[in-house]
């Protein structure tokens, strides 16, 4: 697994731990050693660092034995010995080791010490002092402890200068305090702790400081490719050390190796550090197996490493093994891209073809090799680029450049046949060309091409604009139609609810018409309990009686007032009419609370924050109550616009939806929603809350895990939460550390999920196709959610379904087409009498 993945630290000790136990002949010992030589490349471990400089203790016996345990702490303090909170450790280890070495030194007890013993003394004393001033010198925890052991251990005053520098490494300490106590108390990965410190040291500007402290944020965050890339940056542009440089590059890529862009920072970085040319393409040979996860991926590693190449080639030269290799890597990608990605991707990821283009260019700039150049141009150009102007200029200039004036104008008279995005220029360009170069004859040529073509664009666009204008209208004789159609679909159902005692009492010499009578007898249906239903319904039965020819009391008339109050209740009520060419000053607000109290009032004081409010137009029903939407009407349109950032805000205990004022008639699939249905990656979606969570408790579940932008809780049309929520965090990171952290967390005895927000898809429904009518004239169906079922097939037989007439009678006697036999729109329905009325009546 080392050799595919870097291993956690906790892993490498279990490893280590195993191997020392089974290590016990010296052989066996130098696998060891190789095993800890592996273990701390992959990540910055001060344990590792210490179980490795006292496991070589043990060997300490073996010839250079002291020599290489010194070499091992010595690069152990290189690594970690800066690391405020665990350094100490190991500095304590050297100093032990040393303090050991001076003990076995020392000379017996009455004897006096030969001048090579006096010597070995002062310089193992000298070592132990130079370790302890080191340490003095560096912003570690307990630092007092270590000088308290220093004044303690040494026979001879401290000097001056150690003091300085350990008092300055005390203040510098001090600084370095809150972001380590801020890492101490976060949980893992404590990315935004961990950049913080990162821009404190970024100022300070100690690079092996800086160096360490992105090293300690790499160990708990390996899979933040950003994070990598900041560090690589660093390095490159600052140490530029070849073995650290190409040795974090290295495990940045063993880490994301899905990110493209380490691939290419470590390419660069090779080719930077003079890298053999072997390893350069293997390692490119590597990145193409990584497993990109877009196909664009797949073409910038492919021009990094033929830029790399095409600076290997003296193009000084006619021909030489690096320009054969160029051109081969060349022709090698187009094909990689052709097979392999369009394979995996269904798309080659580089629709414009830019590495033939820059293999034209290398052809033609550098090898003075047109005719190669051209063939690559004409390639490009029948992958589906022709009808782009901009593909023909690239083309033009580079034979302006390099070719000559009978390719250049060929060129161009082609790309006036062929464009169709921008022809107008191509054309104005070829017309310059022969203005400048062309003969009488090659100017009438372009002259006449251009016009033909420009009469041809011009009549295609004439075309297009008309068969657009078509459409339009259609649509609108369907939405037209449409609206016809609910409107007898109402009629009819409003017909079908009405009683026979509804209608007024037969005369014969009466000759009222239907629809006259029709828009008193349905104000009646629309009265709610307790507004006087039982006095209706006691006369309407004398009403029936009276049809069927039996005699019966008569009733006397309804009072005048009320009689008056049912007519004139739609009078009452003035129709709010909404004047389009305001659309732009003027806002739309619905769901507002039925039992909303003087809503222009309210909503006046609502709005007026946004700007000047130059009208506000609730709509009522029939009946005089407020039906929860408006018009607000502004004098600026800056102040509609900032009206739309009320959406969504809370009104008498509903979300108030806020809107642009759009003529649906016109724009009939125009939708308002202000968040977005994509791919979010700094957002998350969780599930499962309880409804009584609110957002500030979820709030602190959150931002335990990074900075906490936005938090937005969903909830119905009547403002009642619906247990789920998005989360906005600053960046992809923190993110997806939250998921990690987060699903499957309990919050008030709920168990919630959390994703990353990629909101799915939303199914439009099917559109009838225009003029397609239905093969049998039957009832339009309503259909469940589910669609049609098996138990909702038609029962009727065919011999029904295929009437020669097309005239149905519905069940209150009115004459109505059928809907799927005719196209034209429907006729009015023939108006019937009282008296037609009652005696189709009698006839039953």
């Amino acid at each position: 697994m080392s050799e595919l993945f870097p291993l956690t630290e906790e892993i490498w000790l279990d490893w280590l731990k195993d191997e020392i136990k089974m290590a016990s002949e010296s052989s066996e010992r130098e696998k060891v050693y190789e095993l800890f030589e592996r273990a701390v490349k992959d990540y910055i471990c001060p344990e590792i660092w210490l179980e490795y400089a006292q496991y070589s203790i043990g060997g300490i016996g073996q010839e250079g034995g002291i020599e290489k345990v010194r070499s091992i702490f010595e690069r152990a303090l290189t690594a970690v010995g800066l690391h405020v909170t665990k350094g100490t450790a190991l500095w304590e280890a050297y100093r032990e080791f040393e303090n050991a070495i001076l003990e076995t030194a020392q000379p017996a007890p009455g004897s006096v010490p030969s001048p090579e013993q006096q010597q070995m003394l002062c310089s193992q004393l000298e070592k132990i002092h130079m370790l302890f001033r080191r340490q003095l010198g560096i912003p570690l925890l307990d630092m007092e402890a270590s000088y308290a052991e220093y004044e303690e251990w040494s026979e001879d005053p401290i000097p001056e200068t150690i003091i300085k520098n350990y008092k300055k490494a005390l203040q510098q300490l001090e600084k370095c305090k809150p972001y380590e106590e801020a890492l101490l108390g976060a949980e893992t990965p404590k990315l935004a702790e961990y950049q913080a410190y990162i821009d404190f040291e970024m100022k300070a500007g100690d690079p092996a400081r800086i160096q360490l402290i992105y090293e300690r944020a790499l160990a708990e965050n390996c899979l933040v490719p950003d994070l990598w890339a900041r560090y690589n940056q660093y390095l490159d542009r600052q140490l530029k050390v070849k073995e650290l440089v190409l040795s974090a590059h290295d495990r940045a890529v063993r880490n994301c190796p899905w990110t493209v862009g380490l691939w290419i920072r470590y390419l660069l970085a090779m080719e930077r550090h003079r890298v053999d040319h072997g390893i350069i393409s293997e390692m490119f040979e590597k990145a193409l197996n990584a497993g990109f996860i877009q196909a664009t991926d797949y073409v910038e590693i492919w021009q990094a490493y033929l830029d790399y190449l095409r600076r290997r080639v003296d193009f000084t030269q006619d021909s030489s093994k690096e320009l054969e290799e160029l051109r081969s890597a060349f022709a090698r990608a187009v094909e990689y891209l052709k097979q392999e990605v369009e394979e995996r991707f269904s798309e080659s990821g580089d629709p414009s073809c830019t590495i033939m283009q820059n293999w034209a260019r290398v052809e033609a700039r550098l090898c003075n090799n047109m005719q190669k150049a051209r063939e690559l141009w004409d390639n490009i150009m029948t992958k589906g680029n022709a009808k782009y102007a901009n593909m023909w200029l690239e083309y033009y200039n580079l034979e302006r450049a390099h070719g000559d004036t009978q390719h250049c104008r060929k060129a161009l008279h082609r790309a006036v046949q062929c464009t169709s995005d921008y022809p107008e220029h191509v054309c104005e360009v070829l017309l310059t060309l022969e203005r400048i170069e062309g003969t009488l004859e090659d100017w009438d040529a372009a002259v006449q091409k251009t016009e033909n073509r420009l009469a041809r664009v011009n009549e295609q666009r004439a075309k297009a604009a008309e068969k657009e204008a078509a459409l339009a209208k259609q649509e609108e004789e369907k939405a037209e139609q449409r609206k016809q159609a609910r409107a007898e679909k109402k009629a009819s159902k409003k017909a079908k609810k009405t009683r026979i005692g509804d209608k007024r009492k037969a005369d014969d010499d009466d000759e009222g018409e239907w629809g006259q009578e029709e828009e008193e007898a349905e104000q009646p249906s629309k009265r709610h309990k307790g507004d006087g239903d039982g006095v209706l319904l006691e006369e309407d039965m004398e009403v029936e009686t009276g049809l069927f020819g039996r005699s019966g009391p008569e009733k006397p008339d309804r009072p005048a007032n009320q009689k008056e109050k049912a007519s004139t209740s739609r009078k009452d009520i003035p129709k709010v009419l909404h004047d389009s060419s305001k659309d732009k000053v003027t806002v739309f607000v619905s769901n507002l609370s039925y039992n909303m109290a003087d809503p222009e009032v309210k909503l006046k004081e609502l709005f007026e924050s946004c700007g000047e409010v130059a009208e506000i137009r609730p709509v009522f029903s029939n009946k005089g109550t407020f039906r929860g939407y408006c018009y607000v009407e502004f004098k600026e349109e800056k102040s509609a616009l900032q009206a739309l950032g009320l959406d969504r805000k809370v009104v008498e205990g509903r979300p108030m939806f806020v809107s642009p004022c759009v003529d649906k008639n016109k724009n009939p699939d125009f939708k308002v929603f202000r968040y977005s249905t994509t791919l979010e990656k700094h957002k998350l979606f969780i599930s499962g809350l309880p409804f009584s969570c609110t957002k500030e408790e979820l709030e602190d579940v959150c931002k335990a895990h990074g900075n906490v932008k936005d938090i937005r809780l969903v909830t119905n049309r009547a403002g009642k939460p619906k247990g789920l929520a998005y989360v906005e965090y600053e960046n992809e990171a923190q993110a997806s550390q939250a998921v990690l952290k987060m699903d499957g967390l309990t919050v008030k005895e709920h168990v919630i999920k959390v994703a990353i927000s990629n909101p799915p898809i939303r199914k439009l429904p099917d559109k009838p196709e225009a003029g397609r009518a239905s093969q049998f004239a039957v009832p339009r169906q309503v259909y469940g959610a589910r669609g049609k079922g098996r138990t909702q097939l038609s029962m009727m037989p065919r011999a029904l379904q295929r009437q020669s007439n097309p005239v149905a009678k519905a069940e209150n006697g009115m004459v109505q087409n059928s809907p799927a036999t005719s196209s034209e729109p429907p006729e009015e329905p023939k108006k019937m009498s009282n008296a037609d009325f009652a005696k189709m009546l009698l006839k039953k």
